[in-house]
């Protein structure tokens, strides 16, 4: 069971994505030797972080072009727990949107087995805390690309 979070245009780019790896760290575990629910956000998070390094679309690139990117919804929908010392495999999918936001979808893995799926959206905004209401150039210019099939996802 996969869920569709965003709803693709016939128009619209394909998703861009990013795959990495993550061990559940004995720090995560609960009291019933599965990862804690809150500790699902750093995998997310490491996926996120991944996309970003791949595309040079990462944290510090916003930053740097004087851009902040925090949270504005989160969600995860658990299939099955995610248990200690087992690497997991996180898919991260950042889907195309107009506006001046982040929309990711995530997909966790254990040997194909699909365990967890999610999503985050994220705002735009400037350093002073104000929201952008259209894209900073950096963004703007890899969206033209990514329109173009210039950047495109690599299996």
């Amino acid at each position: 069971m996969k869920e569709i979070y965003f709803k693709q245009n016939p128009n619209d780019p394909n998703p861009l994505r990013a795959f990495t790896k993550r061990k559940v760290r004995f720090d995560e575990i609960d009291p019933l030797n599965i990862m804690w629910h809150g500790h699902y956000a750093s995998f997310f998070e490491e996926g996120r972080l991944s996309l970003g390094a791949k595309y040079s679309i990462g944290y510090m690139d916003f930053y740097k072009a004087g851009v902040i990117i925090p949270l504005k919804k989160f969600h995860i929908d658990y299939i099955l727990p995610l248990e200690f010392d087992k690497v997991y495999e996180i898919e991260t999918i950042l889907h195309w949107n107009e506006a001046a936001r982040l929309d990711f979808s995530y997909n966790i893995f254990s040997n194909d087995k699909l365990t967890t799926t999610g999503y985050s959206v994220h705002l735009m905004l400037d350093k002073n805390k104000n929201i952008l209401v259209s894209k900073p150039a950096f963004f703007e210019d890899f969206c033209l690309k990514w329109k173009e099939g210039v950047i495109c996802e690599k299996y």
